[in-house]
């Protein structure tokens, strides 16, 4: 009995066969209106300071830049061969060879530093709090991010090491190793899988490492951010505690996950002659590791210095608007009214 999972054949890259929509880009769009609702559901229960204007248009430069940003890291940091040097209009030229492909190759580090850019020049536009907004953004992303995995798995691309695992699953596409190697050889017979030919091209099954993250980085930290979004100790704190937090499972689901062929490891200390699509020695890391060690070092600097900041103290809930147009006004706010014209009375009463 084969001991693993075959990739669905129905499931397509394209949505309607012979059209250029894709999965992956639907995903993308589910993953946007995912974070907008729950972006929305936090203003709405603290009676945050935002209009609808104000909140289209903090979305709309936010996710500008992600995908500015996702876009240009991936060319610059992925990008093997020098063609977007030579001609760097096909960095955002959606076409190859006469045929629609859309902007294949976003990092998702390149969205982050991109989508940070974007809300934060807004917020100092409009005058927002930047920790309060990135806050309420650290609650809003994960879930839409487990989309984007989801649409990884459909194009059946960063999939993950081969596998003896149960668990494992043999995507179509994945690269084929020659049954004469020894280590092919013993997968196939540990999972069962019959050798027609010693010659014979043979694809194994690999970790379904796009369905982890999705699992692990989507669904599981957004529900550990989600349950302490309203107990945050200090203004700042769930953004970053989702920096740090997506940097430290995905270091690990990384483990799980083949680098790219033409990448290979960044930063070798231990070598090894298997190949990279069936071992990952420990402490060997790949781009993307070495990537999320730094935003792990990010996060914990970050929480450091927010726990420092003054005007630290975060807003549970906004007062609601005095419906005579003006911004909402915190508890702190009225507080601080209080104190100067108790102290004008006193100075009156001298």
């Amino acid at each position: 009995m084969l001991l693993s999972i075959n990739f669905p054949s129905w499931l397509k890259p394209e949505i309607i066969h012979g059209l250029p929509v894709r999965w992956y880009g639907l995903m993308y769009l589910i993953a946007f209106g995912v974070a907008y609702l729950l972006y929305k559901r936090q203003i709405k229960e603290r009676n945050f300071p935002m209009s609808a204007d104000d909140l289209s248009g903090l979305f709309f430069w936010g996710i500008a830049g992600l995908l500015i940003g996702a876009r240009v890291f991936a060319t610059i940091v992925y990008e093997t061969s020098d063609i977007y040097r030579r001609e760097p209009w096909l960095v955002f030229w959606p076409f190859r060879d006469g045929r629609f492909t859309g902007l294949q190759g976003m990092s998702y580090h390149g969205g982050v530093i991109g989508g940070i850019l974007g809300f934060v020049v807004y917020s100092a536009v409009k005058r927002f709090d930047v920790r309060e907004i990135a806050d309420m953004f650290a609650a809003s992303i994960p879930l839409g991010y487990t989309f984007g995995r989801i649409g990884n798995f459909i194009n059946e691309e960063l999939y993950g090491r081969i596998t003896a695992s149960p668990i494992g699953m043999t995507f179509p596409e994945a690269k084929t190793y020659s049954a004469s190697l020894p280590w092919v050889q013993e997968i196939a017979e540990e999972i069962g899988l019959a050798i027609p030919s010693p010659d014979a091209m043979l694809n194994l099954p690999r970790h379904p490492s796009q369905l982890y993250e999705a699992l692990i980085e989507g669904v599981v930290l957004w529900a550990i951010i989600w349950l302490i979004r309203n107990k945050k100790p200090f203004k700042g704190f769930t953004a970053g505690i989702y920096i740090l937090g997506y940097g430290l499972f995905r270091f690990f689901i990384e483990y799980f996950r083949e680098p790219d062929a033409d990448l290979g490891y960044r930063l070798e200390i231990v070598k090894t002659d298997l190949p990279i699509a069936l071992y990952h020695p420990l402490l060997s890391f790949s781009t993307g590791q070495i990537l999320c060690f730094a935003m792990v070092a990010v996060g914990v600097a970050w929480l450091v210095v927010a726990a420092n900041l003054s005007n630290r103290k975060p807003v549970r809930v906004y007062e609601k608007p005095a419906g005579n147009g003006r911004k909402n006004r915190t508890v702190q706010d009225r507080e601080a009214d209080r104190k100067t014209r108790r102290m004008k009375r006193r100075k009156a009463g001298k």
